[in-house]
């Protein structure tokens, strides 16, 4: 018989630590054989003790491998041209991606076979393994990273008093049945590799830049941080009905609230881009990565039927208090603005989620506009642009208080100005 190596032999005159890598590769690629007491030649040149290195050989695939691959690998003693030889048989696995223990899921620790070579998968290769062995459920496939660390979980955990540790990983589903970290893990550890950008605009477009601002960690830490910035930005109207005074923020926060978990809750992460919250003078918008599941429609959403792209984090949320079990996030997010004029609005493409929240005190301005006002609105309507005298003149009114009026208006923003000093003019904005 006579042997050389292939894409399904390996020869190896001795037992040497790139037995590993090799196994590795004849696991994650068609199985294959590897010959112990063979060089690279062909040439049999046995092996002195033949048990001791089969138990050695069988010591390296349990300690050093994972998931655990015993089950695929056969280990025996075959007598050839009248010397012993180790025939190590691997089997293609039912768990790919293997790879070596110390090196975890990366391309210096998972192998393939190319013709003769075991050589190092690429990142696409193993994404493409986790796929086919774990399916299309991102939050339950096996994380890239699998050094991973929970402390800022272990804080919301802690400070909601629900047990939080080892022995719940698995419970949670942060862990597999193997013990490895799943895509779940990797979002709620301090690894996230996604985030949320928020940007805070003067106006009621991005022509003008206020702020910027992105939160990364744990989505847990970028939940606290995110609320906690868009607290700080949502201002409180102080009115008056007779002596009583009455405080309204610009935002409902319990919309604020559901808003954002649902933007987190149900995100596609298997899609890198971040989520986006952008806050203008009338309103504040959420844009996630990921469009409606099949089989569901807006107006479903809209009746408060409840989906989940990601049930296991969802989960998480629940048993911290943060969402409820049913579909009520929607019809509390609508109640909010029972007493508004305009409503939250909701927009679907095939990839992205798009919600809108309204200013409620940006649209009261809006509507209550005093006689004053109205008469600038309908003058700059038939004359396009006016100058403060033409104000001035038209209401017969000072110099000062026609400065007011238009310094108001273009503060609600119903009037836009375009010059200076003398050359002033006012103009009605397009959406008026």
């Amino acid at each position: 018989m006579d042997f050389s190596e292939s894409s399904l032999v390996e020869l190896k005159q001795q037992i040497v630590s790139d037995i590993r890598k090799t196994i590795v590769a004849f696991a994650n690629t068609a199985g294959g054989t590897i010959y112990i007491g063979i060089d690279d030649d062909g040439i049999v040149v046995g092996i002195a003790k033949p048990d001791e290195e089969m138990l050695q050989v069988s010591n390296m695939i349990r300690d050093a491998i994972r998931p655990d691959i015993t089950m695929f690998v056969s280990c025996k003693k075959e007598n050839i041209k009248g010397k012993n030889v180790i025939k190590v048989s691997v089997q293609r696995g039912t768990e790919c991606p293997y790879y070596l223990t110390k090196k975890g899921l990366k391309p210096s620790g998972v192998y393939v076979r190319q013709g003769t070579s075991s050589v190092p998968a690429s990142e696409f290769a193993i994404r493409m393994m986790i796929k086919e062995s774990d399916g299309d459920k991102f939050e339950a496939v096996r994380s890239l990273d699998q050094n991973l660390t929970f402390t800022e979980a272990a804080q919301e955990f802690l400070k909601r008093r629900v047990s939080f540790g080892i022995n719940q990983y698995t419970a949670l589903k942060i862990v597999n049945s193997d013990g490895l970290y799943t895509n779940l893990g990797l979002l709620l550890s301090d690894q996230c590799v996604h985030s949320i950008k928020m940007a805070v605009f003067d106006g009621i477009s991005k022509s003008t830049f206020i702020d910027r601002r992105e939160f990364n960690g744990s989505l847990l830490r970028q939940m606290n941080e995110t609320y906690d910035y868009i607290s700080q930005h949502n201002k409180i109207k102080a009115e008056f009905s007779g002596l009583v005074r009455i405080d309204q923020r610009d935002y409902p926060e319990e919309a604020l609230r559901e808003v954002l978990l649902n933007s987190i809750v149900h995100r596609d992460h298997s899609y890198s881009a971040s989520i986006l919250v952008s806050l203008f003078n009338d309103r504040m918008e959420f844009v996630s990565v990921g469009g409606l599941l099949k089989g569901i429609s807006l107006k479903d959403i809209m009746l408060g039927i409840s989906f989940s792209r990601n049930e296991n984090l969802a989960s998480v949320f629940y048993r911290l208090k943060l969402i409820e079990a049913y579909g009520t996030g929607m019809s509390k997010i609508f109640n909010s603005y029972d007493n508004c004029a305009v409503k939250p609005n909701v927009e679907v493409s095939d990839n992205a989620f798009k919600f809108t929240l309204p200013n409620r005190n940006f649209v009261g301005k809006k509507n209550l506009l005093t006689d004053q006002e109205k008469i600038i609105i309908e003058q700059l309507s038939k004359k396009t642009k006016m100058t403060r005298m033409e104000v001035q003149s038209v209401l017969g009114i000072s110099q000062t208080m026609s400065g007011l009026l238009l310094k108001k208006l273009i503060n609600s923003g119903h009037v836009n100005v375009e010059g200076k000093g003398k050359s002033t003019k006012y103009f009605l904005k397009k959406q008026i």
